[in-house]
């Protein structure tokens, strides 16, 4: 499971050191894609097997369907760890994410998320803010009783 936040840096070639207790999950390669917060999303290969699949049983007749088919798989590359544990971001998604130098990755549970500082930080201050998340995730009934 991808847990905690991370900065690293992507090097002028596009590479990412990737956190030490992510890379376990990578062995077999993963695959990065458009996120759907102006972030990158990187997923196991078997998560990226498991979305592939439920959106490919999705009705292409229906143009929301095309749109989000369109989002993940041409805003997609397969990635492997380099002997360094490091990952090459194509230029394309550098440039969906606006990512130059200094990135911060958040592990959420099923995959992590790569943003820029300057993305993350309005969101990660907006997740502080506890009367609004009380009121923001009261409808998910979440109970330690459902654990």
């Amino acid at each position: 499971m991808f847990l905690g936040r991370y900065t690293h840096n992507i090097d002028s070639k596009g590479r990412l050191t990737v956190p030490a207790r992510f890379r376990e999950y990578l062995s077999e390669g993963a695959y990065i894609s458009q996120g759907f917060d102006h972030n990158l999303m990187v997923l196991t290969t078997a998560a990226f097997e498991q979305l592939s699949k439920t959106i490919n049983q999705m009705s292409i007749t229906d143009p929301t369907n095309r749109q989000l088919k369109r989002l993940i798989f041409a805003g997609a590359d397969r990635v492997e760890l380099d002997r360094v544990g490091r990952i090459r971001i194509p230029q394309f998604l550098r440039q969906v994410a606006s990512l130059d130098g200094e990135v911060v990755l958040i592990g959420v549970g099923d995959y992590f998320e790569i943003w820029s500082p300057e993305a993350w930080s309005p969101l990660a201050a907006e997740l502080q803010d506890t009367q609004a998340n009380a009121q923001r995730f009261a409808a998910l009934e979440l109970s330690s009783r459902n654990f």
